[in-house]
């Protein structure tokens, strides 16, 4: 695999999944082992050329040699474009290219509440992308939708509950939001969407846990138990990944109870 070398990848050092591709990039060989540094570790000769306002929502690749940068999506195409110059070709067609954009946007702008990390508030520099509504309004419309629909074939499967229907599975979905956002009122509107943005992620790592099982079901028929303690597990895991990103935003506890109980109250209105 070809070495882009003297090029420098400025990434988050404070998001999990910044941090494992950039990785990545330098393990495979496609950076040299100068390939990547913290955003927040960029020194003053640096910060006269990168652009710091548009760093933090487009991960800068930085030429050492020329002091030239380039940002979002571009900066991966010349990486990866570099080994693979296919991939290059056919990213840089204008359609193309302009669908990995938008792409790009909306993992960058919502990487904070795909995987949130702790942020190490000692550092001068923040690498924090700028609140962007449109782009987080459509990851919590998306998380939204395929949450309703796994829970939509999972509920089915559960001889204990009464068949389901798309609507009442998107007005849980929506519910969960509206309910949990009561408890917030006091904060900034800007606070609780973020908080709703970490919901529907939580909400979306449950239906991706529980699809294994949809999907399995379609071929053999599994056992009532087994579906109903897969169930049991995966509400778990959502919960204790709800009171660690509660913890991360450093919000009230009680909204983890407050979660425990809208879904008490869900399921009471559907048994009756």
């Amino acid at each position: 695999m070809k070495t882009l070398e003297n090029q420098t990848l400025l990434y988050d050092e404070d998001c999990p999944l910044c941090s494992l591709y950039t990785t990545g990039f330098v393990k495979s060989g496609m950076l040299d082992e100068n390939g990547r540094k913290s955003y927040c570790q960029l020194s003053d000769e640096e910060q006269n050329f990168v652009d710091l306002k548009r760093a933090p929502n487009e991960i800068a690749l930085v030429d050492n040699k020329t002091k030239t940068v380039t940002y979002g999506i571009d900066s991966l195409i010349k990486v990866i474009g570099f080994s693979f110059p296919l991939i290059e070709k056919i990213a840089t067609i204008k359609p193309v290219h302009y669908i990995l954009r938008k792409m790009y946007s909306f993992v960058s702008y919502n990487r904070k509440v795909i995987i949130p990390g702790n942020v190490k508030e000692e550092n001068k520099l923040q690498c924090v992308p700028d609140f962007n509504y449109k782009y987080r309004f459509l990851f919590i419309a998306f998380a939204l939708t395929i949450t309703t629909f796994v829970l939509f074939g999972y509920s089915n499967l559960i001889p204990v509950l009464p068949k389901t229907s798309i609507g009442r599975e998107v007005a849980l979905a929506f519910g969960q939001i509206a309910f949990q956002s009561l408890f917030l009122l006091k904060l900034d509107k800007q606070t609780i969407i973020n908080y709703a943005g970490n919901l529907m992620t939580v909400s979306l790592m449950g239906s991706l846990i529980l699809l294994p099982i949809l999907i399995v079901s379609q071929f053999i028929n599994i056992p009532a138990i087994i579906i109903l303690g897969w169930f049991a597990i995966t509400v778990l895991i959502m919960f204790a990944e709800h009171m660690r990103r509660i913890k991360i935003l450093k919000l009230p506890y009680y909204l983890c109870y407050t979660w425990i109980l809208y879904r008490i109250l869900a399921l009471v209105l559907i048994l009756n």
